[in-house]
């Protein structure tokens, strides 16, 4: 038989002629299988806690350090701007100034036009792009990460919000909801990060965030028709079916001026960004783009005032630094809840986005960015910016790839930002009087057209099914449903597809092939072949109670095909199973009690069950069950070689 091991095929598998090896010709050499060595319940806590809590042992560069080394290090770890501060010099600070003036110019119409999206007041948008930064450039560990409102959360929030409370009708009340939302999404997020529970935001899969976004993407840009068409009254419901209603039911209130105003700064906001795409050296002609394009129409509707009547603006915005919004928050009443619910999945999201985008520039510029420090930094600037008269802001991808391409060495580009967005609050707000309001929804559509990733789709759809219905799922749910109600659809099924892969482990038959000691899938190897009198099966999971009836059920299954396949091929009659356990790295008492009854039901056949290579931990519990005892008496083995050469040494005892 030729070897192929590089093609992938179904067949039937022969059945082979084993040699059984010897070492040198003498004696065959069996292994002992060995317990771990002996710990205490306390060691073994410790040990589990810290690989499950502390898997980079974050105080390792405190040993063997003096008292003063390690209040410096301690400094550093809490602070990371002690860290790289003290070897900050002047062409880092050039640097650091291009890149946040640069983002800077992105930033400011962004943040009017995003605290727009959440159905804020304008200001507040510039109110999140000044304190939240300052604190993120103290505790955060990214480089390039520039922070800010973002569509997602904004989008979110706003949906979330004006579901219970509507902000034209009672506008202070949701206000202080979405100050509320805000400390509780910081809260929530710093809890994380101290009690390093980061895992948590991994629930939120891929391909559900592909869907998810992309469903927002959707709801956001049919959301800005009102401002592209220049509609008055229009529907606060952030659903596909009624906002299209709206939009074909208001005809008599589109305007034209508005239409040419928006489709014009669109087009050329969207052909700016393909210029950028194209040629990355050009960043900053995508980054200029949206500031650009507010001074350019804030002229037209200035130097046209009487023709372009037609056309909302912004009107007065409020010159000064942020105003405290501590007595603001919302802490007991009938919306708590809403207010709670609300923070927590804006909180879920915006740290997703943030942890992502972090560690995106971190891996392309080659340095580490701490998870569980960047969730505490996160938390903590929601929470002070939740006081500020600030909302949920976090790390943005297209300001920070706009920061890393401008050429930003350090947090302090978000320091430079935020100074520039200090000097517009205290002295440039009356310039923002004339800026229409379709040139905001031109900047919300073009940042939110990116979110719609087909070609993650399509590669989902052909790599994993259950992830494209997952991502499917999502984005219609976003689109028909709500927009919490779709993400919690995608969540729920990513969890079932963890507890399908959990009830449901793989098994598979293994053969041996021919003149080696490697046991492999029957079904993928071309060359394995069968061992006579044997069948050997190996789990590909651990044994827990939620799939030790399957894996019963299962290995019955095994043995009756099996006995079929003897039976149709005048083979040799099965006499011993063997389970390779490699891959078994847990077990729990309902697995130890399904071994128990497999091995049962094998005595009733007269069959042989045999463990191969069981993992440390699994031997442990074995042992203080006691049914290890069973299996001492040739019934454990290192390796599945070891157990085929030396059981079937003693049916057919060798020359």
């Amino acid at each position: 038989m030729g070897v192929n091991s590089n093609r992938v095929e179904h067949f039937a598998c022969p059945e082979s002629n084993l040699t059984i090896p010897s070492e040198l010709g003498g004696a065959m050499q069996i292994h002992d299988v060995r317990l771990p060595p002996e710990k205490t319940t306390l060691h073994k806590l410790k040990h589990r806690i810290s690989e499950i809590f502390f898997p980079d042992d974050p105080l390792y560069r405190f040993k063997n350090q003096t008292w003063l080394n390690k209040f410096i290090l301690s400094l550093q770890f809490f602070f990371p701007i002690f860290q790289w501060g003290s070897e900050y010099n002047v062409p880092l600070l050039r640097s650091d100034i291009i890149s946040g003036l640069t983002i800077a110019s992105l930033a400011i119409p962004q943040g009017i036009s995003y605290a727009k999206l959440a159905n804020l007041p304008p200001i507040v948008g510039l109110y999140s792009s000044f304190v939240p930064p300052l604190i993120y450039s103290i505790l955060g560990s990214s480089k390039h990460l520039a922070v800010g409102p973002v569509s997602i959360a904004s989008l979110v929030m706003g949906s979330m919000l004006s579901e219970a409370v509507s902000p034209n009708e009672d506008p202070i009340l949701y206000l202080k909801l979405a100050f509320t939302a805000t400390l509780f999404a910081g809260f929530f997020q710093a809890s994380l990060g101290f009690l390093r529970l980061g895992f948590v935001i991994d629930f939120l899969s891929k391909a559900t965030l592909v869907g998810f976004m992309a469903g927002a993407a959707v709801i956001v840009s049919l959301q800005q028709l009102k401002g592209l068409l220049g509609i008055v009254h229009f529907t606060s419901k952030m659903q596909m079916i009624p906002v299209m209603s709206s939009v074909l039911n208001q005809r008599d209130e589109w305007s034209w001026q508005t239409i040419v105003m928006g489709f014009g700064f669109l087009l050329f906001m969207l052909t700016t960004r393909h210029i950028s795409n194209r040629k990355p050296k050009l960043f900053w002609v995508s980054a200029a783009a949206p500031l650009t394009s507010v001074i350019l129409s804030t002229l037209v509707v200035f130097l046209l005032k009487s023709k372009a009547r037609g056309i909302p603006i912004i009107g007065h915005l409020p010159k000064g630094l942020n105003p405290p919004s501590l007595n603001m928050l919302y802490l007991s009443g009938p919306y708590l809840a809403v207010a709670i619910k609300t923070g927590i999945v804006t909180g879920i999201l915006s740290l997703t986005e943030g942890i992502a985008v972090g560690r995106t520039f971190a891996a392309l510029k080659n340095y580490q960015v701490d998870g569980n420090k960047e969730m505490m930094a996160i938390g903590l600037m929601n929470m002070a910016g939740s006081c500020s008269s600030c909302y949920v802001t976090t790390g943005s991808f297209s300001r920070s790839a706009v920061n890393c391409n401008a050429g930003a060495q350090t947090a302090v580009s978000n320091i430079v930002m935020a100074s520039a967005v200090l000097v517009t609050l205290l002295f440039l707000m009356p310039l923002f009087y004339y800026t229409p309001n379709v040139i905001l929804a031109a900047i919300i559509l073009t940042a939110v057209i990116g979110l719609i990733d087909y070609q993650a789709a399509y590669k989902l759809w052909k790599v994993d099914k259950l992830d494209f219905m997952a991502c499917l799922c999502s984005f219609l749910g976003v689109l028909f449903i709500s927009v919490p109600l779709g993400l919690a659809i995608a969540v729920g099924i990513s969890v079932f597809k963890i507890l399908l892969h959990v009830t449901r482990p793989n098994t598979m038959a293994l053969g041996n092939i021919q003149g080696t000691q490697i046991y492999q899938n029957l079904s993928r190897y071309r060359e394995a072949s069968r061992v006579p009198s044997f069948l050997i099966l190996a789990i590909e999971s651990p044994i827990y109670f939620a799939n030790s009836t399957y894996l019963q059920e299962r290995m019955l299954r095994w043995v009756r095909e099996e006995e079929e396949w003897i039976k149709a091929n005048n083979a040799s009659t099965l006499k011993c199973i063997i389970l390779d356990m490699t891959a078994v790295t847990a077990i729990d008492t309902s697995g130890i009690d399904a071994i128990c009854e497999i091995r049962k039901m094998m005595q009733k056949r007269t069959l042989k069950l045999v463990l191969a290579n069981p993992v440390g931990s699994v031997m442990e519990k074995l042992e203080q069950s006691q049914l290890l005892e069973s299996f001492r008496v040739n019934g454990l083995y290192l390796s599945v070689g070891e157990a085929v050469a030396h059981i079937s040494s003693l049916w057919y005892p060798q020359p």
